[in-house]
């Protein structure tokens, strides 16, 4: 089951589709906005659709309480027919009005109740007012003012008022609604529409790029042109160009191994096959132990060459060289790696000497310098003959740590002292074994850590040093305190003057 809903989330998430993402993320506003555009709408078309029917209440409103007269106190009402014809209702609406003073009709339509109660004290008489009202299940909207003199009281005061239903005012704010609302039902499926064909144009660079790609030979690792290229997607493609060469390297490391491998077994191999025929062959004891002996040295000689040459293609392919590097003392990694040769050099009748001018701290990678210092040591073993002399040192200084193995052994002359780091170059005149491959991993191990190994013959012409600069690593500073903690700091500190 679990298998099953793994599989389909897997699924799921190769079928996410960048132009549909990117299509999702433009349509989910419109659609969210739109149903907040209709709202607005009917808001606003509900407004423009009051204001003139608001306004010609007022005027009938104004008209009728022009002919409310106050004669000693009393109101007298006149409507002329002028005065009546607007207050006549239409096939559409229902219009009502009264004039009344404390709770009793004047004039109107008795079914128009009269407000109970004292006048708001906010009114001001002459001025008028708009107020929703329902009456029989109607909605109406009233227009309403008051008449009095400077002198009268306010419960005395006339209030005329004229109602009107609101049918011509939903019909108008409809047909407001319906003149916006329907071309976006034409203008949204041509904006999607749009939406979508911009998105294709836009995308069209993707899709180029995608394909140019996939045309590729398998093994073509040339880096992407990036001339046609938009400007959003060139961190892309240079990251890509980045991820081919790397592979590029690995690949071309692969096939050196490769070539080193076949190119140089195939002598050893070779030998131990002479060496084997030969043993078949011989009847003599003493003759075959020999022979056996000779296929046991080239067993070790074809064991260390391929040690060296899996180690250079470690180095080489950075397998080793991405794994963290930490801070480590040279003058302790280096005393540890004596230590191990100093059983080789006393077999060898050498003198193996260690000096350091104290602890060197150095940010590498503890495995890599490791096979440095060991490759450095055994290539002066080699070199230096019986009764001589190895010494392997590290110099501190302010910014560097010098990794330095003296010999006394044959010397090298200066024109082959740069070309012994190249693999498999070895000097002619050297009569010691050896696969030419030791100084080449010394060199790769050594640009690993920002830095190149030199061999340069001594100034009394005995024997070479070997000679590996690296950076020196302090530690970061502590970080600040807090800033709550300056304060402990200011009293933990010496006062001036006391």
């Amino acid at each position: 089951m679990s298998d099953s809903r793994q599989s389909s989330s897997q699924s799921a998430d190769s079928e996410r589709s960048l132009f549909g993402e990117i299509l999702d993320w433009m349509l989910a506003p419109l659609l969210f906005v739109w149903p907040l555009s209709i709202a607005f709408t009917h808001y606003f078309a509900n407004n423009v659709a009051n204001f003139p029917y608001d306004q010609s209440l007022r005027e009938q409103v104004s008209a009728v309480a022009r002919q409310v007269r106050l004669v000693a106190g009393k109101p007298v009402l006149t409507l002329p027919a002028s005065a009546r014809a607007l207050l006549r209702a239409d096939e559409t609406d229902s219009v009502y009005f009264h004039v009344g003073s404390r709770g009793r009709l004047l004039a109107g339509d008795t079914e128009f109740p009269l407000p109970r109660g004292e006048v708001d004290p906010s009114i001001q008489s002459g001025e008028i007012y708009m107020r929703d009202l329902e009456l029989n299940g109607q909605d109406l909207r009233v227009a309403y003012t008051y008449v009095a003199d400077g002198k009268m009281p306010r419960e005395r005061w006339v209030l005329v008022e004229v109602a009107e239903t609101t049918e011509k005012r939903t019909q108008l704010a409809s047909k407001i609604v319906a003149s916006v609302i329907l071309p976006q039902f034409v203008i949204l499926p041509l904006a999607v529409t749009l939406v979508w064909f911009g998105l294709s144009r836009g995308l069209r660079p993707l899709t180029r790029l995608r394909k140019t790609i996939e045309a590729r030979e398998p093994a073509d690792l040339s880096p992407i042109g990036t001339r046609r290229v938009p400007e959003e997607l060139e961190p892309l493609v240079e990251a890509f160009n980045e991820m081919l060469e790397r592979m590029k390297k690995n690949v071309e490391a692969q096939q050196r191994f490769v070539a080193d491998a076949a190119h140089q077994m195939r002598t050893p191999l070779t030998g131990l096959k002479t060496q084997a025929q030969f043993a078949m062959r011989e009847t003599d004891p003493e003759a075959l132990r020999h022979a056996l002996r000779q296929i046991a040295t080239g067993v070790d000689r074809a064991t260390r060459m391929v040690n060296q040459l899996l180690t250079l293609a470690r180095a080489e392919g950075n397998s080793l060289a991405q794994q963290s590097h930490e801070p480590l003392d040279l003058s302790n990694l280096l005393r540890e790696v004596v230590e191990d040769w100093v059983m080789q050099s006393i077999h060898n009748g050498i003198d193996l000497g260690f000096e350091t001018s104290g602890p060197c701290m150095v940010f590498g990678n503890p495995v890599l310098l490791r096979e440095l210092t060991k490759n450095l040591i055994d290539n002066a073993l080699r070199y230096t003959p019986r009764g001589g002399k190895v010494t392997c040192r590290v110099i501190g200084m302010p910014t560097v740590c010098t990794l330095e193995v003296e010999d006394d052994g044959v010397g090298i002359s200066p024109e082959h002292a740069e070309m012994v780091f190249e693999r498999f170059y070895r000097v002619d005149d050297a009569n010691t074994e050896g696969s030419g491959l030791g100084l080449a991993i010394v060199q790769e191990i050594a640009a690993q850590h920002a830095s190149t190994a030199t061999l340069r013959p001594n100034e009394d012409g005995r024997g070479v040093t070997a000679r590996v600069v690296l950076p020196i690593w302090y530690p970061p500073p502590p970080p600040l305190p807090p800033p709550d903690d300056f304060s402990e700091l200011y009293r933990q500190s010496p006062q001036v003057g006391t």
